[in-house]
């Protein structure tokens, strides 16, 4: 059978407007369920004296409740129309979920960074999130309505803008396309936007590995031993842990050595083998737990701390991978590779999606059968200071996410004519994701207060970083 050139593939996108018109994206889907009880059920399974800083760190406004609750806008998504076109999404793309780390080659470049909840599911899911993100943190910022309509419209056009110009690339031209710190100084229109993207590239020189060692550990003899500071970091059987003596990874039998040893070995069979044996170069120092993000608390999280022969150090992150969103409630894709393993789809999900990717990712199965995927802790990642952007630089981002969102979607689904021909050449599509922003913005301002109301109520218990700190007298 000849393969459709990429006209037809693009007729094929516009052709889907018949099946799921574009103002059908207004919708907001079905929000008629209880925000509390659905955080509830994401809940299950985490830290239990985690659970109320999980609570405390999304109280802090309607942004940081929206960035923990990824499971309410796939909830309402699933109820929404689609345009049937089906990829790799991130699942969780809110615009702090986007940033600059170093590729193998050293260079910085820009991208998605998170892929917790990454799955097989609607492209539009994707954008929904992206856009709605760009509407509360506008309102929550300060920018005021007007200016939070138009991030939302600059990272939708954005999209759309870039979308049609990958529909046009060759195959292996999106395989290499990479969003560099040089192309964003280019592309950006304010002098603003120039001057942090180049303290940008000065910050991520600094943030390496060998600058964070002195920060967060201590030497201990001939070894390295990460330093408590609850409840961000803690040994799990140290005194200042904040898991429960009953709880599975507390009552493990097995020395610390003898468990990493097992999970190690795991690991290191998802690596390629000239990445095994760069590893094996490595002598563990010590293990800690961490607690990351805001929808992240509670999920088992260790930082993993590594050394060469020349004392010089390696961070890894081992972190918990439970069931995507996007998987509990996005139908089916036909043909979509069934992945079993949480910690193996986060990695087959980030290395499809990232233009580039961690020397060093790979996932294992850890204690009691938790799904785990590893990463670097830190190499030069960096990521925008909202609550310091001018208007003008906020405008700047926007376009900026909705350029590397289009270059994920087009390089991990093969479906950029199919996108870009739904998505047409006029206004019409962005138009219609700012309204549905602006509604769903308003919602999430409804499920914040019903949460606020439930904390309050003690429905939910919710503790703030500074309440538990103060509980080890730090």
């Amino acid at each position: 059978m000849a393969q459709q050139s990429w006209q037809e593939r693009r007729a094929s996108g516009r052709a889907a407007r018949e099946r799921t018109p574009r103002g059908s994206h207004e919708t907001m889907g079905d929000v008629d369920r209880d925000p509390v009880e659905l955080l509830r059920a994401s809940s299950k399974g985490r830290v239990k004296a985690l659970i109320p800083l999980r609570y405390g760190r999304m109280l802090v406004s309607p942004f940081t409740f929206y960035r923990g609750s990824a499971i309410l806008q796939a909830h309402d998504l699933a109820g929404a129309p689609d345009s049937g076109i089906s990829i790799q999404i991130c699942g969780d793309c809110h615009l702090s979920n986007f940033g600059g780390f170093a590729t193998p080659e050293r260079a910085l470049i820009f991208d998605l960074n998170d892929f917790d909840e990454t799955a097989p599911g609607p492209w539009e899911w994707d954008v929904k999130r992206l856009v709605a993100s760009f509407t509360i943190a506008g309102r929550n910022l300060g920018h005021g309505d007007l200016a939070a309509d138009e991030f939302a419209f600059l990272a939708a056009r954005s999209y759309q803008s870039r979308m049609r110009e990958y529909a046009e690339m060759s195959v292996l031209d999106l395989w290499y396309e990479r969003i560099t710190f040089e192309r964003m100084s280019e592309t950006v229109q304010s002098e603003d936007a120039r001057r942090r993207i180049k303290r940008g590239i000065e910050r991520a020189s600094r943030r390496t590995h060998e600058t964070m060692l002195p920060k967060v550990a201590d030497r201990n003899g001939q070894t390295w031993r990460i330093r408590d500071a609850p409840p961000a970091v803690f040994h799990i059987r140290g005194t200042s842990t904040l898991i429960d003596r009953d709880d599975g990874w507390m009552t493990m039998k097995g020395s610390r050595e003898e468990i990493f040893a097992a999970l190690m070995h795991n690991y290191v069979a998802t690596l390629t083998p000239e990445r095994a044996a760069l590893l094996s170069q490595f002598e563990l120092q010590d293990v800690a737990f961490k607690v990351v993000g805001v929808g992240s608390v509670g999920t088992r999280c260790l930082v993993l701390l590594l050394t060469d022969p020349h004392d010089k150090p390696l961070f890894l992150q081992m972190k918990e991978a439970s069931t995507s969103v996007v998987a509990r409630y996005a139908k089916r894709v036909r043909g979509a590779d069934r992945i079993e393993h949480d910690g193996q789809r986060v990695v087959h999900g980030q290395r499809l999606m990232q233009a580039a990717t961690d020397p060093f990712l790979g996932w294992a199965t850890g204690p009691l059968g938790r799904a785990l995927y590893i990463r670097q802790l830190r190499d030069m990642k960096i990521s925008a200071e909202l609550e310091s952007l001018s208007g003008d630089a906020f405008r700047e981002y926007a376009s900026l996410c909705g350029w590397a969102l289009a270059r994920a979607h087009a390089k991990s689904g093969g479906c950029a004519p199919e996108i870009s021909g739904y998505l047409g050449n006029s206004d019409r599509m962005a138009e219609v994701l700012v309204r549905y922003g602006r509604a769903y913005a308003d919602q999430v301002e409804r499920d914040y207060e019903t949460f606020r109301v439930a904390c309050r109520a003690g429905k939910l218990e919710a503790r703030s970083d500074v309440d538990m700190a103060a509980d080890f007298g730090s």
